[in-house]
């Protein structure tokens, strides 16, 4: 055993006194550090071009995302019309607006009594279910147009709005903002107050909605895009021209019907005219 171990001693002994042993050894190592670090490279080159597909995905995705995102907000600037108060805070409308086409309950609901006298409410009176002061909140974004003050309705705010739309705010105590100022759905324009109008209604907003000018019933539009306030007028005039072309068609037809009898008369007329005519030739005959 001793003789074989120390023949396999002596052939190391031999090798490693060759000259060529330790270059051999040196180029072994540095094939496989190369082969290492070209291994390496390429693992970093295969994350990088990852890396830049990656890259080019998003910058893709995001050239097509601004068109999505302006579409977006288009959708969001249409404001719907709100009630000019707290979300959270009870309230009741005491006084409505005057439609000609409601019933007469409701109508009788949109009488005002002053003076001994009948008016019809342009808009409704909004009280507090706690008979308290309250907060008036902005119904529309809008621009702030015009503040006055009017012996029968207190005092008034008027806002501007996209649409032809404004809105007005009547009895009011306290004024929280400037006329030109422009505010935000939701922004307090002032407090509840009292009007020598509305005293029997004691703390309220007389609150009105017009389009072009017109009043409208703001009950039949809260909660509604701003789009669809419409004019109850334009309505009118719409089913009139609607009634004006159904009584144009009828009397067309009408007037086709009678030309078509008044032809048939005439052929009848022209038949018997030529019976006559055969009968008399054959009696002369």
């Amino acid at each position: 055993m001793e003789e074989k171990n120390n023949v396999s001693k002596n052939r190391w002994k031999r090798l490693i006194k060759k000259k060529w042993f330790f270059p051999a050894v040196y180029l072994g190592v540095a094939a496989l550090l190369l082969t290492g670090v070209l291994w390496y490279q390429n693992i970093v080159n295969q994350t990088n071009d990852f890396a830049e597909d990656m890259q080019e995905q998003f910058t893709e995705h995001n050239k097509t995302a601004p068109d999505d995102e302006e579409a977006t907000p288009v959708m969001q600037q249409q404001e719907v019309l709100k009630m000019p108060v707290a979300e959270d805070l009870q309230v009741e409308v005491v006084t409505k607006f005057y439609d000609y086409n409601a019933s007469e309950e409701e109508q009788e609901q949109g009488l005002i009594f002053y003076q001994n006298k009948f008016s019809q409410s342009k808009g409704i009176d909004i009280v507090s279910t706690s008979n308290e002061t309250f907060e008036v909140k902005a119904a529309l974004s809008g621009k702030v147009v015009e503040i006055d003050q009017d012996p029968l309705l207190g005092n008034i705010v008027k806002l501007e709005h996209e649409e032809g739309i404004s809105t007005y705010y009547a009895s009011l105590d306290d004024i929280m903002i400037e006329e030109g100022s422009n505010i935000a759905q939701g922004q307090t324009i002032g407090t509840a107050g009292v009007n020598a109008l509305g005293e029997d209604n004691g703390i309220h907003v007389h609150f009105q909605v017009r389009k072009d000018g017109t009043p409208v019933n703001p009950e039949n539009f809260i909660n509604q895009p701003i789009n669809k306030i419409v004019n109850p007028q334009t309505g009118e005039e719409d089913d009139s021209e609607q009634v004006d072309e159904a009584e144009e068609e009828n009397t067309d037809l009408d007037q086709d019907e009678d030309s078509d009898e008044n032809t048939s008369e005439q052929e009848d007329q022209q038949h018997e005219e030529a019976d006559e005519t055969e009968e008399q030739e054959e009696e002369n005959a």
